[in-house]
């Protein structure tokens, strides 16, 4: 079967459902928690997985950081039948009350990326699916988690991000910033936008779920420089989501 030319995956390895964190690194870690999960392909940032979760077979593949190599991932898996998809990521809370480990999960992205340009007028929102944002919801409190359901931005710059003042349009991206904030953005991560923006236009189901690092603000005060690495939270946030989304699917 031909593979596609990217994530290096045929039809043979489709599957419905697939969990994309950014980093190859986390993919292992999201697999473990899949029946029979072993690899099924590794080429340039997309690392892949196969499993099986409530019986079903779901794929786990990496997509690197940031919009045009998320978009692609997106478009390749749909090619081989993954019509559902919850990503797993990081992000720096905005707000005061975003700490470091909640869980973040968003029902919308702030379309700072390029990439979800090329697909949708920056008029059309992006907005994740509302069963699969409900899913993910339920599941964090199910399982304990502190989490915070809302807006999130998704940018393109990470330094333009952590270092606005170093830019030289500085004045717009701090103007912005500070707009997104006052809106009650939630937190900043980098591929949620194109995420749901490609979703809309291939006729998919998305959500995301992010694990909160830092929170960017408390940096900046005299607030401690908390700062927790550990995404485990957000990972079995996502495969409970799935775990129950699979169900659902299975009744209707």
């Amino acid at each position: 079967m031909e593979l596609q030319y990217h994530i290096q995956l045929s039809e043979e390895h489709g599957a419905r459902y697939a969990i994309i964190p950014g980093d190859p690194g986390r993919v292992e870690k999201i697999a473990s928690f899949l029946k029979d999960a072993h690899q099924v392909g590794c080429n340039r940032e997309y690392n892949s997985y196969m499993g099986y979760l409530e019986g079903e077979k779901v794929l786990v593949v990496s997509t690197g950081i940031g919009g045009p190599s998320c978009a692609i991932c997106v478009e390749e898996l749909a090619k081989i039948g993954v019509d559902t998809f919850i990503r797993v990521g990081t992000c720096g809370g905005m707000q005061p009350e975003v700490a470091p480990g909640d869980v973040v999960i968003a029902t919308g992205a702030i379309r700072m990326d390029g990439t979800s340009k090329e697909y949708m007028p920056i008029e059309f929102p992006a907005v994740a699916d509302f069963h699969v944002t409900n899913a993910l919801y339920n599941a964090a409190n199910k399982l304990g988690y502190a989490n915070h359901i809302g807006v999130v931005q998704a940018k393109d710059s990470f330094y333009g991000q952590h270092s606005p003042e170093s830019m030289p349009n500085s004045a717009e991206l701090l103007s912005k910033w500070e707009a997104w904030k006052r809106g009650g953005c939630l937190a900043s991560e980098m591929e949620g936008a194109t995420l749901f923006i490609v979703s809309a236009a291939r006729k998919l189901r998305s959500g995301a779920v992010f694990h909160c690092v830092w929170n960017q603000e408390a940096a900046k005060s005299a607030m401690p420089k908390d700062r927790k690495e550990d995404t485990s939270a957000a990972i079995k946030t996502a495969i409970e989501a799935l775990r129950n989304i699979i169900k659902q699917d299975k009744k209707d």
